[in-house]
């Protein structure tokens, strides 16, 4: 009945915002003011306007970054969240730092209060995944990281396989 109820909520909050219903093409790396945004486990190629030759990003458990020329680059979303990426250039010098946002496939996103508690939600057009914030409950956020760290763990053991 809880699942029904939030869905119903979901649903009319989704439909309640007609601007939250447009969002990037699948397949693209969406650049806005709010820096990259990239899908959880897909790769995009992105271009930068200046060389750069070194990538340090924020959160690597979040994404990761593989430099293919000093002007190319795969970002790949690893789980959803938001960190950030520092471009360096021959000189060491800082020519980019952009916000990396990974989404699971996000069209919209619910904030669900329960009295003082607040429990955010990513939300696509068919449902909602959990996406905690600072401020939400504990275990809501340890349930959501748990569940992160094994989709890694069984990613990262499945190219294992795949590459003996």
């Amino acid at each position: 009945m809880r699942a029904l109820r939030f869905a119903l909520i979901a649903a009319t909050a989704l439909l309640a915002v007609p601007s939250l219903a447009v969002s990037a093409p699948k397949h693209e790396v969406h650049h806005n003011s709010d820096g990259l945004t990239v899908p959880m486990d897909e790769a995009k190629l992105i271009t930068f306007t200046q060389p750069v030759v070194t990538l340090f990003v924020g959160n690597p458990t979040i994404a990761d970054v593989t430099i293919i020329d000093s002007h190319h680059a795969y970002l790949l979303g690893k789980t959803f969240g938001a960190t950030n990426m520092i471009g360096l250039d021959s000189n060491n010098r800082q020519v980019l730092n952009s916000q990396i946002n990974v989404t699971n496939r996000m069209v919209g996103s619910v904030t669900l209060n329960r009295g003082a508690a607040t429990y955010n939600y990513s939300c696509t057009r068919l449902h909602c995944e959990t996406s905690p914030r600072p401020g939400d409950p504990n275990d809501y956020v340890a349930n959501t990281e748990s569940a992160a760290q094994t989709h890694q763990a069984t990613a990262a053991k499945a190219a294992l396989a795949s590459n003996p």
